[in-house]
């Protein structure tokens, strides 16, 4: 039985991929409200841990739970609505839709998860003025700098009210002006919603701000020295 304040956590999963395998043996568990950064070397596996952590992927032994609920045992169709209902995720790559505005962007998540066009789009329009974008509401993504698209990202993560949110090197393709910004809104959102937030980034400055790290090398869990 799960404490009741882990959001999230993962319990002796292991991962192969192909002949190669990528994570053995590994625990961890995130609380509710916890921002924790993921850190290791390129191939230590922390995109993987990051796709078992959100429902992306399987693990081939061991269990990963989100909100008291096992991932292995749900199918694709369990999964998605788990994703939609408990977690947000932002990316190092933005993936927005081009031939959207920033706001259809952030509105068409919640209208996938049966939110009526009306009532997303008024939620987005309040989370874009959250983020600093009220005055891109019509831009489309070619228009936006790579701050600010980061930002429409960071509201369309944010549209379905996620508990959890999973960042996967969001500041990786930004220069360090936009990087702090970006760092500084999830701080806000941690901080001040409660939002909890698992980050991936090889930036040991953005780390050290986080609540705690955890390393991977070899695809275990970095005990420190």
């Amino acid at each position: 039985m799960l404490k009741s304040s882990m959001l999230l956590s993962a319990q002796n999963v292991s991962r192969q991929l192909g002949q190669t395998q990528i994570l053995t043996d590994l625990s961890l568990e995130v609380a509710t409200g916890e921002f924790v950064a993921i850190m290791g070397p390129s191939g230590s596996g922390k995109t993987t841990l990051l796709y078992l952590l959100g429902a992306l992927d399987r693990p081939d032994q061991g269990e990963v739970y989100i909100n008291g609920t096992g991932i292995s045992g749900l199918n694709d169709t369990e999964r998605s609505r788990l994703r939609q209902r408990e977690l947000g995720f932002i990316f190092q790559f933005h993936f927005l839709l081009p031939e959207l505005s920033a706001l259809e962007n952030v509105a068409i998540a919640a209208m996938l998860a049966d939110v009526p066009r009306l009532q997303a789009e008024a939620r987005a329009t309040k989370l874009l003025a959250q983020v600093g974008l009220s005055h891109r509401l019509s831009h489309r993504p070619n228009q936006l700098s790579g701050g600010e698209q980061q930002r429409v990202a960071i509201a369309r993560a944010l549209i379905n009210r996620p508990r959890l949110m999973l960042a996967d090197e969001p500041t990786g393709n930004l220069d360090s002006e936009n990087s702090h910004h970006i760092f500084e809104l999830l701080q806000t959102l941690n901080q001040q919603e409660g939002l909890a937030i698992v980050l991936v980034t090889h930036d040991h400055s953005l780390a050290n701000k986080t609540h705690r790290q955890i390393h991977l090398k070899d695809g275990q869990i970095a005990q420190p020295a």
